[in-house]
């Protein structure tokens, strides 16, 4: 059986990263209004959020400044303090946005009663302390890890410190970068129920060779499918 069943938070058990498109929306707006082409305001921003990651780490934060640099480098200095207050603003609003849970989560996890079930998700801890409070779905997490980002080696300091065998672990998340790759490396098992619009940065990963731990599924209802046919595979094999 296993002995942990894992859940990403954001745009797994929640939406996120349309907040995140509603802003970048309004940012293309005002830098068009400086003469700015979509595709160079676009280029600009995404390049910065990744250059940026290893200063602001992932989440709001880092988001709205890179997005305030991008849009004074990208306008040559033609952007309006009014319209950088602006994207401030929008961080903001971002930090306490409606929390709406993805189709078929809370009746997943009323299935999974009993089990030892654990969330771990990247980013500000304040911003992802208050998702989880608003999100009405913490009294399900026994177990709650936040990381500055999901690397093999943020995975197996948190196996470490809840002393979690990684064979009898399974990871539920929509980036294949940071919830499927790195548990995969380390022996575990991954499912991925993609996110209809990612970030390109958490879908670009590669996956080894053997998939016989990776499983993909498009609903959060068919969880309970999976985590049985991965019980049967872990029967199969015996003990280690």
């Amino acid at each position: 059986m296993l002995d942990v069943i894992a859940f990403d938070a954001d745009d797994t058990l929640w939406h996120t990263e349309l907040y995140y498109r509603q802003a970048e929306q309004r940012y293309l707006a005002m830098l068009a209004a400086c003469g700015v082409s979509t595709e160079d305001a676009l280029a600009a921003l995404h390049r910065l959020e990744i250059d940026n990651l290893v200063y602001f780490g992932y989440g709001i934060r880092g988001f709205i400044l890179s997005m305030i640099e991008a849009a004074i480098q990208v306008s040559a200095g033609r952007v309006s303090t009014s319209d950088i207050q602006e994207m401030i603003e929008l961080g903001r609003g971002m930090t306490g946005h409606e929390i709406r849970l993805l189709d078929g989560v809370r009746e997943t996890l009323d299935s999974l009663t009993g089990r030892r079930l654990m969330l771990i998700t990247k980013g500000d801890t304040l911003d992802q302390e208050s998702k989880i409070r608003r999100s009405g779905l913490a009294g399900y997490f026994p177990l709650v890890e936040i990381v500055l980002d999901k690397t093999p080696e943020a995975y197996a300091s948190v196996f470490a410190r809840h002393s979690i065998d990684p064979t009898r672990f399974v990871m539920v998340g929509n980036s294949l970068r940071s919830d499927i790759a790195p548990v995969l490396a380390l022996g575990g098992y991954a499912v991925h129920i993609p996110y209809p619009d990612s970030w390109a940065h958490e879908s670009a990963a590669d996956l080894p060779a053997d998939r016989s731990r990776f499983f993909e599924i498009s609903s959060m209802h068919q969880l309970g499918e999976v985590i049985a046919k991965i019980e049967a595979q872990i029967t199969q094999a015996g003990p280690r």
